[in-house]
């Protein structure tokens, strides 16, 4: 007579299923049920199960049919990394602060977008405040511009237009970004938000990859596109020695 599965192995089996699905959103980027049954081999009634569990406890987020890794899953996969990376780049996000008074952001990519982990608020009556854990389009952003010059172009980009501003032609990004590599930060002139403007620079992690982007934020009647070019310096500067805290040592 067979014996009873353990109660143990089948939770342990559903976890092992339910970890293979949040990998493969991760390696995907995002997807649908048939390309993740595709990928990992569930029957499409377990892997939608499986799916509905992590939506639940945020681990997923699913949007007209279409999952990817939610703030939970992002938060628990990056938390080595990420402990690293904001205790390199805070001392540099607080000392911009102190200096200019405006916001400023540290972001990194998932997927197809920049999802913010940090942000320093300015000491303006009126300024600008972006959540961790926000997400915003790589397009359309100074952070996002940055990690798509020294990152590379991840497939499935769409280039969606948010304001009059946005680049939403391949050739005039692809120009943009050669820009950004030549002097080293890149400008979001209005392109996610009419009114806002940022400036952003690159921080690099030990093996010369990008890691992440340093960006400082203001309304821009506050912030002109020439005091934006002016203040480029300082922001390149702060995202440099938050690379050299990671132990980065190419040339900058």
């Amino acid at each position: 007579m067979p014996r009873p599965r353990a109660k143990g192995a089948s939770e342990v089996r559903t976890l092992e299923r339910g970890l293979g699905v949040l990998e493969a959103l991760a390696e995907l980027g995002e997807g649908g049920l048939s390309q993740l049954a595709e990928r990992t081999g569930l029957a499409k009634s377990t892997l939608y199960r499986l799916l509905q569990t992590l939506v639940r406890l945020g681990f997923a987020e699913e949007e007209g049919g279409v999952y990817r890794v939610g703030p939970r899953g992002f938060a628990v996969g990056q938390a080595y990394p990420r402990k690293n990376l904001l205790q390199a780049a805070r001392p540099e996000m607080e000392a911009l602060v102190e200096r200019f008074g405006e916001s400023v952001n540290l972001a990194v990519r998932s997927g197809l977008e920049a999802l913010y982990l940090d942000q320093v608020e300015g000491r303006q009556l009126v300024r600008l405040f972006t959540a961790p854990g926000t997400r915003a389009p790589l397009h359309a952003t100074g952070v996002g511009k940055v990690l798509l010059a020294f990152g590379g172009i991840p497939e499935g980009l769409v280039l969606e237009p948010y304001t009059p501003y946005t680049l939403t032609q391949w050739d005039r990004l692809l120009e943009a970004l050669e820009e950004v590599r030549v002097q080293g930060y890149a400008l979001d002139n209005e392109e996610r938000e009419l009114g806002v403007r940022c400036v952003a620079a690159p921080v690099f992690g030990p093996e010369g990859r990008v890691v992440a982007a340093l960006s400082l934020s203001a309304p821009s009647r506050r912030l002109s596109q020439e005091e934006a070019h002016r203040l480029a310096k300082e922001v390149v500067e702060a995202a440099k020695r938050a690379s050299l805290r990671l132990g980065f040592r190419g040339p900058l």
